[in-house]
Order: structure tokens, then C-alpha cells, then sequence
């Protein structure tokens, strides 16, 4: 399984690079962070736009923010934090995700994502 960043889904929603969402969900299966669906349908503002995102999101498992992800988010935030380069709560959210079910995450975000300590990036 990988885990989808929200860029990532946003692109094939707006049709930039759809492939690697079908290639990847056909090789290994796709996931998203349950952040990452909130994401979604915060932005998806016609009827047609949640319609789109329902459709997505209907073909992924989406990964709840459990306990093992917030104390896994939480040990990247003081340990980023205490090296002054902290990344933003959702991203951190999406990585806790991440970590709890030993899945890569692929993003374009690398630049971000690249600081949290073990985070496997596809």
C-alpha cells in the first residue's frame, strides 16, 4: 500500500498526471489519510467537484488519525520543533498517518515531508 498526499489527488482530480493515481492503485493499492479527505471535500465547492472527490475517494482506503498516529505525529513535531523546522499540522497529521502503518507517501511536497525521520516518500 502507498498513501497519497493531497496534491497528489488533487492533481489527478484536475487531470494533471491521473496515470500514477491508476498505476498505483492498480500495483499496490492506494490510500489516503482521513486529513487528506477532509482536504477534499473542504475544497470541493460545486456539486460536481463532490461528486468527483466521492468517486476518488470511494476507490481508496481511507486511513483514519488514530492514537498510534497522533503519539507518532507528536514525536516528529518536538523533534522537528527542536530543530527549528517544523511543518505544518496537517502534514504532520498525514506523516503520523504514515508512520503508524509503515506506508511511503507520495507527494510532491518533498520538501516538507523529507524532514520527518523516518518517513518513507514514494
Amino acid at each position: 500500500m502507498i498513501v497519497a498526499d493531497t496534491d497528489v489527488l488533487i492533481d489527478a482530480l484536475a487531470g494533471v498526471n491521473p496515470e500514477r493515481v491508476r498505476l498505483e492503485l492498480r500495483r499496490r493499492g492506494l490510500a489516503a489519510a482521513a486529513v487528506s479527505a477532509y482536504e477534499l471535500w473542504r475544497g470541493a465547492r460545486t456539486k460536481q467537484a463532490r461528486a468527483q472527490v466521492g468517486e476518488l475517494l470511494s476507490m481508496l482506503q481511507v486511513l483514519p488519525f488514530d492514537a498510534r498516529a497522533a503519539e507518532l505525529a507528536g514525536a516528529a513535531h518536538r523533534e522537528l520543533a527542536g530543530e527549528g523546522a517544523v511543518i505544518g499540522k496537517a502534514d504532520l497529521y498525514v506523516a503520523g498517518i504514515c508512520l503508524a502503518v509503515g506506508a511511503p507517501l507520495l507527494t510532491r511536497n518533498r520538501r516538507e515531508f523529507q524532514r520527518v525521520r523516518g518517513l518513507r516518500l514514494a
